[in-house]
């Protein structure tokens, strides 16, 4: 029971590290931030709130400004089993990527930054 306690407590200074912490988002012509908007409609993320990795991959997608579905995979039955399904196991932080070649599930958080900066890193 006290380490649950410890973790939550852990936890929840991580998010509020981030919070104080947050670095600021990427501008863009309205132009090409709209394109943005319209690739990013197809990812969503799978993540717990108070994870370390996921806190770093959420602050990659603000810095970025990417406005990344979020799917709460510890709170959310229905998210859990999306992940445990379409992706085959319940690791998070998970980017599940929609695109012409069908449905891709990204599980580790350096890849997934990676995946964001090359993708939308470079417009304007």
């Amino acid at each position: 029971m006290f380490v649950k306690a410890l973790r939550v407590g852990l936890g929840q200074l991580i998010v509020l590290g981030d919070a104080l912490t947050r670095p600021r988002p990427q501008k863009r012509s309205a132009q090409g931030q709209a394109a943005v908007n319209k690739d990013a409609a197809a990812l969503a993320l799978y993540q717990f709130n108070a994870c370390p990795f996921c806190v770093k991959t959420r602050r990659a997608m603000h810095r970025l400004n990417v406005p990344v579905a979020l799917r709460d995979a510890k709170n959310d039955p229905q998210a859990r089993e999306q992940l445990l399904t379409g992706g085959g196991k319940v690791k998070v932080p998970c980017l599940r990527i929609d695109d012409a070649d069908g449905t891709r599930w990204m599980y580790e958080s350096n890849e997934i930054i990676a995946y964001l900066d090359k993708r939308f890193g470079g417009v304007a």
